[in-house]
């Protein structure tokens, strides 16, 4: 599987943001012959004492021609992904990470917002140049 662009950049603004990485990818087997790779599986390090917060990022660049084609790629993985999560690993959450500038303006669309609102998804807004975490939507 072929990492995403901005890949390491995401997995650094994680780890800059408290979090520890714990896959690189997290591999989810749901059958026999089928198992899924999702980008990247995280746990906050600041709730190590406690029940620490797990989550699963897959991340997306969005650097294609066209931003509805990747945003239908993203969207089918996240769903996937969700389901393929509550029947094996019910308490980690799936985060679709994206880039600042695409938040900005592609993910504002009305009809991308209702999608997002539809299928309750959870994003994480990153910087690449910076690493940074920008925005967590859940």
């Amino acid at each position: 599987m072929a990492k995403d662009i901005f890949h390491e950049q995401v997995k650094n603004a994680l780890i800059k943001d408290g979090w520890i990485i714990t896959d690189d990818p997290l591999t989810v087997r749901i059958s026999e012959a089928i198992k899924v790779q999702i980008d990247l599986a995280a746990e906050n390090a600041i709730a190590a004492e406690r029940d620490s917060e797990k989550i699963a990022v897959e991340i997306k660049s969005f650097i294609a021609d066209s931003d509805i084609s990747e945003f239908h790629t993203a969207l089918g993985q996240y769903l996937n992904y969700v389901q393929a999560l509550e029947e094996y690993e019910p308490e980690r959450i799936v985060y679709l990470a994206v880039p600042e500038e695409t938040y900005k303006d592609f993910f504002q669309l009305n009809f991308i917002q209702r999608t997002i609102k539809r299928y309750q998804m959870k994003l994480i807004v990153y910087e690449p140049t910076e690493e940074e975490i920008i925005l967590w939507i859940k």
